[in-house]
């Protein structure tokens, strides 16, 4: 079948959306072999070739030359073969080429659908290109729909949908369609149909990026990020530093009055988030990691592990709620945390390692002290109310009238 217009736009319409020619060529002559097979449902073994220099499609029936045909479809006898040309022999496969009739409408149909298809695959592959390099990026998407598990969203000028799983959905956070939310690329998976892009607002990546929009320095590379503990909806902690020591880096992600990092609070739903300076004594940076809670010592009892110890009536708030704080810290640092009191930690002469922020004595002392000033005032206090009861019964006996 003569075409040349139709392979003359094929032509123009690959190097215009960047369609491989050969692989076009393929995909389509196996469409038209399914076609072929559809329409006329014989048992021939036929297939079909396509010339896109010459402009032709070309169908070919294939015959079996054999001693005794059993299947006139795919067979042919030796004497027959041999009037077609005498060279032909047993085993030998004789292609016949023939134009079906209405071939013509089938090919085109066909050669339509290949095309819509094959625009469709390469929309997809370059917008799945673009988004692999997103991956590890914040963006902000709108919510498409929700189903009993999943929350499907669609990027701005982007034909392709993200979906946030479960574990990606923040427990305090409530989605709605056509909302507007800004969403961590957690990872793009690109397998033809069960291609995906996993969006989160779960991940510890969507905090870090958070901060380093808000946060000028970060960008710059004066401040940076060194990790990143966060039970979402609840509690972040993020530990940061800078080698410049002019920066502040703790204040420069505050904020001037907590701008900047209220800013991220506000974004995360109210999450309560702990800004931590990193240090490169693991002993420290577990005492740090312990905030809000005093530590007075840090003792490491095996590789990565190590007893932090705090005041007595600090042990609660250094391991808080269900152990969230203990369990962020330890996560932050890759260090497993025991965290012990005062008394408890004395008696098992864990107090090697002793933070510059905390010391035992004199805060056992200053108690002490402001207990001795305590017991002062009440004194001082009761001392004057006494006096004060004597001065009113004076003063009542010196206005009551006398007996005659």
């Amino acid at each position: 079948m003569d075409n040349k217009e139709f392979f003359a736009a094929f032509d123009d319409l690959c190097k215009e959306k960047g369609i491989a020619r050969e692989e076009f060529i393929e995909t389509l002559k196996n469409a038209l072999n399914s076609a072929y097979k559809k329409q006329y449902d014989e048992g021939a073994e036929v297939f079909v070739e396509i010339d896109p220099e010459k402009g032709v499609f070309e169908c070919n029936a294939v015959k079996r030359v054999v001693a005794e045909v059993t299947d006139r479809d795919k067979e042919i006898s030796v004497e027959d073969a041999q009037a077609i040309n005498p060279e032909y022999n047993e085993g030998d496969e004789i292609v016949h080429t023939f134009v079906p009739r209405d071939f013509g409408r089938i090919a085109a149909q066909t050669a339509k659908q290949v095309i819509l298809q094959k625009l469709r695959e390469k929309e997809r592959d370059n917008t799945f290109s673009a988004m692999s390099d997103k991956e590890g990026e914040l963006l902000e998407a709108t919510v498409r729909k929700i189903d009993e598990k999943n929350v499907y969203v669609d990027f701005a000028d982007r034909k392709i949908e993200g979906v946030m799983l479960p574990q990606d959905q923040s427990p305090t956070e409530t989605y709605a369609p056509k909302d507007v939310i800004k969403v961590f690329v957690r990872r793009v998976k690109n397998g033809g149909r069960n291609s995906q892009v996993l969006v989160s607002r779960t991940s510890p990546g969507l905090v870090k990026k958070l901060f380093e929009q808000q946060v000028p320095e970060i960008s710059q590379g004066l401040v940076e990020i060194k990790s990143v503990a966060r039970e979402a909806g609840h509690r972040t902690k993020m530990a940061i530093f800078s080698s410049d020591s002019r920066v502040d880096a703790v204040g420069a992600c505050v904020g001037n009055k907590g701008s900047r990092v209220n800013a991220v609070v506000d974004e995360l739903g109210g999450e309560k988030i702990d800004i931590i300076l990193w240090s490169e004594n693991p002993l420290e940076f577990i005492a740090k990691a312990l905030s809000p809670a005093t530590v007075i010592s840090v003792t490491q009892t095996g590789e990565k592990s190590a007893v932090a110890v705090v005041p007595d009536e600090k042990l609660s708030l250094a391991i808080g709620r269900d152990g969230q704080n203990a369990r962020l810290a330890a996560r932050l640092t890759g260090w497993k945390i025991d965290v012990k009191d005062y008394s408890t930690a004395e008696k098992m002469g864990l107090l090697a390692y002793e933070t510059e922020e905390y010391d035992a004595e004199a805060e056992q002392s200053g108690q002490a002290a402001a207990k001795q000033e305590e017991e002062k005032e009440l004194t001082a206090e009761e001392g004057a109310e006494e006096e004060a009861t004597k001065a009113e019964a004076a003063d009542n006996t010196e206005a009551a009238p006398r007996e005659e």
